[in-house]
Formats: C-alpha cells, structure tokens, sequence
C-alpha cells in the first residue's frame, strides 16, 4: 500500500476526519519525500480503494470516517474540533492506527482490564479483552452511562449494588479521560484539560475570605444595618451585640 494512504487512513482513524492540509502538514513533517497538495486532491477526486475498504470518504476538503457521515455529524464534529491542537505521535505509533480497532492501551485500560478478569470473567483474559474493547467502543462514540451499563447486561453481567456499579464507572470514567477522542484531535480529555481548563482555575485564598461589616445588608428591607441598630434576626438586640460580634 502507498504509504501516503496508510498515512490518511491512519490519521482519519485517530482523528475521525482530516483535512487535505493537515494530512500532508503530518506527512511532510514525518517523511523526507515531500508531497504536495495536488497528490492529497488526487485522492480527493478519485479515492483509491483502500479508502473506502477502510470506511473513508472524501468530503468537503476532508478524508472522513464512514461513522461521521452515516450519523450525518459531520458539521458537529467540525465544530467540536475547533481550536483544538492535534496530537500527532511519531510515525511508528501514528501508524498504527491503521488498524481500524487499534488503540492506546493505556495505564488506565490495564486497571480496568484486570478489574473485569478478576471480577467478571473468571480469569479469562480473552473475554475480558472483549468485554474492554466493548467498553472502549463505548465511550469513544460518546454513549452515555447507561449505554456503557448495557455492555455488562448483554452479557449477563449484574452487580452487588449502587456501590458496586459506582466503583466499575470510576474505572470506566478514568478509561475514558485517557481515552484519545475525535473531537479532541486525537487528544484525552484530561490533555485538553490540562491545556485549556487548568491554567484558568484559581486556587482558593489562603486566608478565609474577609467583609465589611459596615457594610451588611438587612434582605428585607434592603436598608444598610448600622452596628448599633436593631438585629435583622429578630433577638431584640443591638446589631453589634448580636450577629455583628
């Protein structure tokens, strides 16, 4: 296979959909034979068919993944992408995804995967992979919970209690924010935290916040209460007696 086609089906893989210019920005950045623009519009005009074997469509300017556009998702997608940087591994990492059921077996993903051979299938690695990869499916569509629940009852799979249910979805929810995700250019949720979120969040004061006492409020009357006028709680007391200590 021509290697600029396992590049486009690698990065749509990872990414969902990629544009004309960002595949050959990747693929010149990681080859010494350059390619131009005209060979990406090539493809565009007359997809080869390892393309479509692979499920990949030209359109509007993209190579896109059959999922997105039998979804019609297309535009959402695009929104959801914007302004987000792309993760670009190296080449022997970026090409294998390929494979269309690849993925980066993460820390995460062997926690979990234990978890569900020990707990679930009796030690047996092979369905425990299965029932993971499931899972993986799962969250990188973007189903909600009870869709992820549905993995484990159509295999029969039931739980203790409530507690056991949270404790499987706190692995499951850690999987999946060290997941490499469409929307996010290939990008985990916790990355696109750490990039975008996190600088922003202000820590809390070190000193408990401090207010002016001239200047508190009675919500009834909506008057300024002075440190010797009666106590808006109803005591009878002067404010500086009471509530104003």
């Amino acid at each position: 296979m021509d290697l600029l086609i396992e590049y486009i089906i690698a990065m749509t893989n990872l990414y969902g959909m990629v544009s004309k210019e960002k595949a050959v920005e990747i693929y010149n950045s990681q080859n010494e034979d350059k390619v131009g623009i005209d060979v990406i519009e090539s493809y565009m005009a007359n997809p080869p068919e390892e393309l479509e074997k692979a499920f990949i469509y030209p359109y509007k300017g993209y190579f896109v993944h059959e999922a997105i556009l039998e979804f019609d998702a297309f535009d959402v997608m695009l929104a959801e992408k914007a302004g987000k940087p792309y993760y670009v591994p190296d080449k022997e990492e970026l090409l294998k995804y390929t494979d269309e059921w690849y993925f980066e077996k993460t820390g995460q993903f062997e926690t979990l995967f234990n978890y569900v051979r020990d707990n679930f299938c009796k030690g047996d690695a092979n369905k425990a992979e299965e029932l993971c990869v499931d899972i993986q499916g799962t969250c990188h569509a973007g189903s909600d919970v009870q869709s992820i629940l549905d993995v484990f009852n159509d295999r029969g799979i039931g739980f203790r209690d409530i507690d056991h249910v949270n404790e499987v979805l706190r692995l499951v929810m850690d999987f999946h924010n060290n997941m490499r995700l469409w929307e996010n250019n290939g990008h985990t949720p916790n990355e696109i935290f750490e990039m975008f979120e996190k600088p922003f969040l202000r820590p809390l004061p070190k000193k408990p916040f401090n207010f002016d006492e001239t200047n508190v409020i009675d919500i009834k009357t909506r008057r300024k209460i002075g440190r010797n006028d009666p106590c808006p709680c109803g005591s009878g007391k002067k404010y500086k007696k009471c509530c104003g200590k």
